[in-house]
């Protein structure tokens, strides 16, 4: 049985590693956030950043780049957060 920190920095590995992406951009945001945003997030608004990540790069980088904005609030909420993290 998993203690409960070992679950978590298991799941901050695998969020870390999906926030790898073929874009330096996207690295630097994502990375960035999950370092000095993630924490701040609810259950919910967690899932969300994770269907973020299933996005291909130039969907994903052009929402947190605010060229495209996203129709469904609860992602909309957590790319403004990313957004408001960036060192960009």
């Amino acid at each position: 049985m998993h203690s409960e920190p070992e679950t978590r920095n298991s799941k901050l590995r695998q969020l870390r590693w999906r926030c790898r992406r073929g874009m330096l951009e996207l690295d630097i945001l994502l990375e960035g956030f999950l370092q000095h945003g993630y924490e701040a997030l609810d259950g919910g608004q967690r899932a969300d950043f994770e269907r973020l990540l299933a996005l291909p790069d130039q969907e994903l980088l052009e929402y947190l780049l605010g060229t495209r904005t996203s129709t469904e609030g609860s992602l909309a909420h957590v790319i403004a957060c990313i957004r408001n993290t960036s060192v960009f």
